[in-house]
């Protein structure tokens, strides 16, 4: 049994991502994320021009003259959200932590696909898979969705993309469109995370979400302080008074930000950033227009 704290929590979580994924939104993601494939939809009459290899034969046999076969692309499709829910997700100066931001941004993932009647599941994950739940529709399952992501418990470790990557790439057989949202913060992207990367572009509809909070891009003048990595335990005392640390600490962010751009460039996969101090729905109605243009 949840606690009537946490309940009330999910409550007007659930209301506020409802009302965030308005017709307009859901719109633009319609836009953006097109079918897996066609379907016939009816026949009419030919119309010079038509493709003939549409023509439906039995029809115009029995009424005398051409008809085609009308289709219309297949709209229904499957959604995974690859949620990251390791101890780093446990920060925030501003609004609100890094993991509140990556459940809202879930949470309006998730009904914008109910929406459009497509099925949506989670993948949750730190430094292991920690919980799949499988695709399905209506708004009662992502009510459920919700619930799981907020009483799931926020294990010590660091963050690891293969698993939930590997997972994915074992689990769904078929082409899925995969939202990644996680903070991206680990100590470096090796061999076989790229190759799972790759793997999962490759066989689904692959979009990046990087969660951040101001305070990890810039370190502040502050003096000395104690520093702990949530995810390690590693405790440092850090003289943030020091421009030449503060110079470093900028450095390393840039190339964390590097990295992280060539893998996914290599794997083409595309990345929206959002900041705890920002708005959610500007930056992923950038993205669906963006993607809608380009194809």
């Amino acid at each position: 049994m949840l606690p009537k704290e946490l309940i009330s929590k999910i409550q007007k979580f659930h209301f506020r991502t409802r009302f965030l994924a308005s017709d307009l939104f859901a719109g633009q993601y319609v836009s953006a994320f097109k079918g897996k494939g066609m379907e016939f939809a009816e026949v009419r009459e030919y119309i010079p021009g038509d493709d003939v290899r549409d023509i439906d034969w039995n029809v115009t046999a029995r009424m005398g003259h051409p008809f085609i076969k009308v289709f219309s692309e297949e709209r229904e499709m499957t959604v995974l959200l690859l949620l990251d829910l390791s101890a780093s997700n446990l920060f925030g100066t501003s609004k609100r932590f890094k993991r509140e931001l990556a459940a809202e941004v879930a949470g309006l993932l998730a009904f914008v696909a109910v929406r459009t009647n497509d099925k949506v599941g989670a993948i949750l994950f730190s430094d292991k898979v920690e919980r799949f739940i499988p695709p399905k529709k209506g708004a009662g399952h992502v009510w459920s969705l919700i619930r799981d992501i907020f009483s799931q418990e926020t294990p010590v470790g660091a963050t690891n993309l293969k698993a939930p990557l590997d997972h994915l790439n074992k689990l769904v057989r078929s082409h899925a469109v995969v939202f990644l949202i996680s903070d991206f913060m680990v100590p470096e992207f090796d061999h076989k995370t790229q190759v799972a990367m790759y793997l999962a572009s490759r066989k689904h509809d692959l979009t990046a979400i990087r969660i951040q909070d101001p305070a990890e891009r810039i370190l502040p003048n502050v003096g000395l302080t104690w520093m702990k990595d949530p995810e390690t335990g590693q405790v440092l005392a850090i003289d943030t008074s020091n421009k030449g640390v503060r110079r470093r600490w900028e450095a390393e962010v840039a190339r964390q930000d590097e990295e992280l751009k060539r893998l996914l460039t290599k794997s083409g996969v595309d990345m929206v950033e959002l900041s705890t101090g920002g708005s959610v729905v500007r930056p992923l109605t950038d993205f669906f227009r963006k993607r809608e243009a380009r194809k």
